[in-house]
């Protein structure tokens, strides 16, 4: 009998049933809206986040495996493709691997029909060719190697983009702290060798905080405000309020504990780190897609400095104001004059 696939497989085959369904055959649309002022704005896609973020719900996922910031991750990638940046170039992709540099695209997309076949095949085997491609993006800061959740990097250019995400649904007094200052260290590791990257954090947070613990919330929203007006840090910052039904938490035991592993980041581990690839039954799919739990996003909760449509404009626009005019032309395309 073939074994279970893992929880963090089956998340995968839901999250990308769900932006393929919202993008079919990749055609995203454009999140660039005027209002009625002629103000020129980012309008996210939230109805595709409130679905990803019923996911680890559905699968009842824990924190330690990784699921719940998961679908943050998936989020941001798919925004970046509705703006424009080209899907491979994104990390996450849409698909296995998950990080797949440009040259090997290109490498892949020169070949003749029958050799194509023979590499991509060999390229999502279960187990990532270590060095190729990954399931996950290590970029080097000015002291150490970092995980990096959301990525645009080409060998030509470096880092363009680099985004952390965090999420807390519980225990929020023990680690909220640890949290922020964690990402406060990280982002100055990367902004010291990376000072053009558009760099990026944002944190998700369950609502229950705004009543059971709301001096926290309000300490901690203050906080993440601050932390996007330092200039050798993060250009923007987003908070993203999530509600969803009682006793349905993921499993925050070990919220301590980092969801990357520092050891293997560094190169310090034998094992790759990379997630084993498994398949996961269509109906399996269908019936998680039909019977996710429904998740709403409080927008009111969230001050306009940490507004997710805001966040994203700054990102693409850093992306394109630190790049020639020949590059990223979709994006640029996609902004209205």
């Amino acid at each position: 009998m073939a074994a279970e696939p893992s929880t963090k497989s089956k998340a995968w085959a839901i999250f990308d049933r769900i932006c393929d369904d919202a993008a079919p055959d990749n055609v995203h649309s454009n999140p660039w809206v005027r209002d009625n002022d002629g103000v020129l704005k980012y309008e996210p896609d939230f109805n595709v986040l409130e679905t990803l973020l019923g996911v680890p719900l559905y699968l009842n996922a824990p924190t330690t495996s990784g699921v719940p910031a998961l679908a943050l991750d998936v989020w941001i990638s798919y925004e970046l493709r509705r703006a424009g940046f080209d899907q491979d170039a994104t990390w996450p992709r849409g698909k296995h691997p998950r990080i797949m540099p440009a040259p090997i695209v290109n490498l892949l997309a020169g070949l003749p029909k029958k050799e194509r076949e023979l590499v991509e095949a060999r390229l999502v085997k279960a187990t990532a060719l270590k060095g190729v491609v990954a399931a996950s993006a290590n970029i080097l800061g000015k002291n150490y190697l970092k995980q990096v959740d959301v990525v645009m990097s080409d060998w030509d250019t470096g880092p363009e983009l680099l985004v952390s995400t965090k999420r807390m649904d519980s225990s929020f007094g023990k680690n909220a702290a640890n949290r922020v200052e964690e990402s406060y260290g990280d982002a100055k590791n990367l902004r010291l060798r990376h000072p053009l990257a558009a760099l990026g954090f944002v944190y998700g947070l369950r609502s229950t905080i705004l009543t059971q613990e709301a001096e926290k919330a309000e300490w901690l929203i203050d906080l993440l405000q601050k932390l996007g007006r330092e200039d050798d840090a993060y250009d923007a910052v987003a908070l993203i309020m999530i509600e969803y039904g009682q006793g349905t938490a993921p499993n925050e035991d070990a919220d301590s504990a980092p969801t990357d592993d520092a050891l293997a980041a560094a190169g310090l581990d034998e094992s790759n780190g990379d997630d084993e690839l498994e398949d996961v039954p269509r109906s399996a799919v269908d019936d998680a897609v039909a019977n996710l739990p429904r998740v709403i996003l409080r927008h009111d909760s969230v001050p306009p400095a940490l507004q997710p449509g805001r966040f994203l404009a700054q990102m693409v626009n850093q992306v394109i104001d630190a790049t020639p005019v020949n590059r990223h032309r979709e994006a640029r395309r996609r902004i209205p004059g």
